[in-house]
């Protein structure tokens, strides 16, 4: 027997979870399908535990800079497995407020996987079938794993997350997000690192910080080694190597963390049958409007090829509840000066075009404005580690395109200037704005 609703959603992370909670505000019946707990990549495999390491790998970093301020004591080692009980426990909380929204709101949750089986169908592995006009795909994403020998020697980023303890000696293999964020981690928890990566670092990110970036990172103890490709792996008396063709990066080390990139979770959802297109790379392709080829599916998150951010799948999935539902036949996600941070060591942010965009755009008229300066909570211990922030400007006005920021707090600074940018920044309003002494974001204002 087939059970009518109004809305149904594949996916129970971030971005379905986003367009479900949307749509039942507006009176939908909405059927949620996804056979692990609500949450997604996000909470159990990315963003929030990442950030609970990221702020254990602070506390390990301030202890030195304390002793350097004249405080006493050798400053304790991290309790790993309290560490990963609270971790554990933080992420457990929010999949039980989860789940008591989802009953709240009247969302009928089903923990199975789902497939199409035609433009408004969808059926459950036990064979159930629900039927609605519209269908929303927010199946997300899954680390990208590489056809060569010995690559189940190694980890993906998920295995991460379930470690008891941590390993001596690390290869990290990867120049993107997951591969940098690691990296830094892994060495700030006082792990030899070692990142390999085959082409550029952080494609998407202004050249001219990530290129600080990796000298801070180097200078911080990671050996990069680049470019270098990495054939296969291979466990031998000594530890894992990696075979390529830069035989002193091949190690020995105890572990390989695999991080070259994501691949969307698309398969087994039937979407060829409908001519629903996907990428290259396997992503389900959408227009602005979050639709794709078939009339009544849509498709928002990292199972497409836009932006794979928590707040971009949260953002385009309220708009796409609320054209739907909502009166607001006009509502979509503006993909347009996004921010983003990488949580590095230290936190890479950046908004808008960077240089290089800029000027393939805009040309001669483009003007860039660079403040680069030690922060005082660095200087005041005789620390030279320089914080580095970029202003992009287009016009004769102006007008900021771009910004971008590498240092201790540019993760926290940036919303706001991000929301100046979203209302058509000009760099004349930043030298209007009165500066907060003595901050780093100060900088911003005061670029002359």
């Amino acid at each position: 027997m087939t059970q009518l609703c109004d809305l149904i959603v594949l996916g129970a992370g971030s971005g379905g979870l986003a367009t479900a909670f949307r749509a039942a505000h507006h009176g939908a019946k909405v059927v949620l399908l996804d056979p692990a707990p609500p949450g997604g990549t996000c909470v159990h495999r990315g963003c929030v535990p990442k950030k609970a390491l990221w702020y254990a790998a602070q506390l390990a970093q301030q202890q030195p800079l304390a002793r350097e301020y004249g405080f006493h004591g050798a400053g304790g080692t991290l309790d790993w497995e309290r560490f990963r009980q609270l971790r554990q426990d933080y992420v457990d909380g929010i999949t039980t407020r989860y789940e008591e929204r989802l009953q709240k709101a009247g969302i009928q949750r089903v923990p199975n996987a789902g497939r199409l089986v035609d433009a408004g169908t969808v059926q459950a592995v036990d064979g159930t079938r629900w039927q609605a006009p519209h269908v929303v795909i927010a199946t997300g994403g899954r680390p990208r794993r590489l056809d060569i020998p010995g690559f189940d020697l190694g980890w993906v980023s998920d295995d991460l997350f379930t470690l008891r303890a941590l390993p001596g000696r690390v290869a990290v293999v990867g120049g993107g997000y997951v591969a940098v964020e690691f990296a830094g981690l892994l060495r700030a928890f006082g792990c030899e690192v070692s990142l390999l990566v085959r082409g550029s670092l952080l494609d998407g990110f202004d050249a001219e910080l990530t290129d600080a970036l990796a000298e801070r990172m180097q200078h911080d103890g990671i050996r990069m080694i680049r470019p270098i490709e990495v054939r296969g792996a291979h466990r031998d008396a000594q530890g894992l190597r990696l075979d390529g063709d830069d035989m002193d990066a091949g190690g020995p080390y105890d572990a390989v963390l695999w991080a070259v990139g994501r691949v969307p979770n698309t398969e087994s959802l039937g979407l060829e049958a409908l001519g629903i297109a996907l990428g290259r790379q396997g992503h389900v392709s959408v227009d602005d409007y979050q639709n794709t080829a078939c009339p009544g599916i849509y498709a928002v998150g990292d199972v497409t090829d836009r932006k794979e951010l928590t707040p971009v799948a949260v953002a385009a999935g309220r708009r796409l509840a609320d054209r739907l539902f909502g009166g607001e036949p006009r509502a979509r996600l503006d993909y347009d000066n996004i921010p983003s941070v990488l949580f590095s060591e230290p936190p890479l942010a950046s908004v808008g075009l960077d240089e290089a965009r800029a000027r393939e755009q805009h040309g001669d008229a483009v003007r860039c404005y660079r403040s680069q300066f030690t922060p005082m909570q660095l200087a005041l211990a005789g620390r030279r580690e320089p914080s580095l922030m970029k202003l992009v400007c287009m016009g004769d006005d102006e007008r900021v395109v771009g910004i971008h920021a590498l240092g201790p707090g540019a993760d926290e600074m940036l919303q706001g200037f991000a929301v100046a940018m979203k209302l058509g920044l000009r760099k004349r309003d930043l030298d209007a704005t009165v500066a907060i002494h003595p901050t780093s974001a100060e900088e911003l204002v005061l670029m002359g």
